[in-house]
């Protein structure tokens, strides 16, 4: 029997898409660590950056004040995706291991994700009922956006969660193994 025939249609297919959107990925994670380290490095952004306005909730002002961190470990990631992908591509058992583990850690972002938004989101709207005088109600926009946004991470958690079933079940780990 040859190769070709013990792999998965499912397990390359889903390794080229990934490898498409990590490489897109860190392509643009460059650009913008580029972008922190080269035009946020200037003494007066530094120094608007360390006082975040009153009021911000806590993980804004810690945003606002490590920013740069989080593009850094961005692009890692990413690469690390790209490589996980490259390698699930080649069947490397040791890709597949880390490419479940980052979607693990993506369906988690997704949930931590919007337990963040919905602290934002409800901070930003006491700002604008406090500041309302004569603005356009702005409840309903707030409603809508998280409406999507349940949406968007309920689809991609179930999506991932799927992914990771067929990366576990038998036939596809047997593709894994030499």
């Amino acid at each position: 029997m040859s190769e070709d025939r013990k792999q998965s249609t499912f397990v390359t297919v889903v390794a080229w898409i990934f490898i498409a959107l990590s490489g897109f990925g860190t392509a643009i994670s460059i650009l913008q660590n580029i972008m922190v380290q080269t035009v946020f490095r200037s003494p007066e952004v530094s120094q608007a950056m360390q006082a975040p306005p009153p009021g911000a909730p806590p993980f804004a002002a810690f945003m606002a004040t490590h920013f740069q961190w989080f593009f850094l470990a961005f692009l890692l990631i990413s690469a690390f995706m790209l490589a996980s992908s490259i390698g699930m591509l080649r069947r490397r058992n040791w890709a597949r291991l880390s490419f479940i583990g980052l979607l693990s850690l993506a369906i988690l972002w997704q949930v931590g994700g919007l337990a963040l938004q919905f602290s934002m989101f409800s901070s930003m709207r006491e700002q604008f009922s406090a500041a309302g005088q004569g603005g356009p109600d702005m409840g309903p926009f707030f409603i809508a956006m998280a409406v999507v946004s349940v949406l968007f991470a309920v689809g991609f958690s179930v999506l991932f969660g799927w992914i990771i079933k067929r990366l576990l079940s038998p036939a596809v780990v047997a593709e894994f193994i030499r």
